[in-house]
């Protein structure tokens, strides 16, 4: 038997400074996160979540605080799984997002097929992946099969 895996449901980051995350994924988005959870002991925000996307897909940033314990080699290197998001502008969606903070991680590159991938480092230190997607877009289009 296999594990049926039928699609991402939610797609969690990690911030130090819970108030500037949300400050930041505000203007990247567009809007504002629609769910807010706070630590009732500590009285700190513990995480904010947004739906974004064709399908209202969950973003979610979750305090550093919480996260799991890291490679203790590179406490501050950016990793982790990177899930790329289509964009229909791969080029002014880069531009735009480094204008807003981020930083190149890996500058785009065309790959076969009309796809093509970059990625930047948010302001906390999580990679963003970056894809203009043809397939993708035709699902979403209507378009392709």
């Amino acid at each position: 038997m296999s594990v049926e895996m039928r699609g991402f449901c939610t797609l969690n980051f990690y911030a130090d400074d819970m108030a500037a995350a949300r400050a930041w994924y505000t203007e990247v988005l567009g809007r504002e996160p629609y769910f807010e959870a706070t630590d009732p002991r500590s009285g700190q925000v513990g995480y904010y979540e947004w739906r974004i996307g064709d399908h209202q897909d969950e973003f979610g940033i979750i305090n550093a605080a919480w996260r799991s314990p890291v490679d203790p080699t590179t406490p501050d290197a950016p990793g982790g799984a990177v899930m790329n998001w289509h964009v229909d502008d791969l080029d002014g969606t880069l531009a735009k997002l480094v204008e807003l903070g981020a930083s190149v991680h890996q500058p785009r590159v065309d790959r076969t097929a009309g796809f093509a991938n970059a990625s930047v480092v948010d302001p906390f230190g999580n990679i963003i992946g970056l894809m203009y997607n043809p397939h993708w877009k035709a699902m979403a289009d209507g378009t392709g099969a």
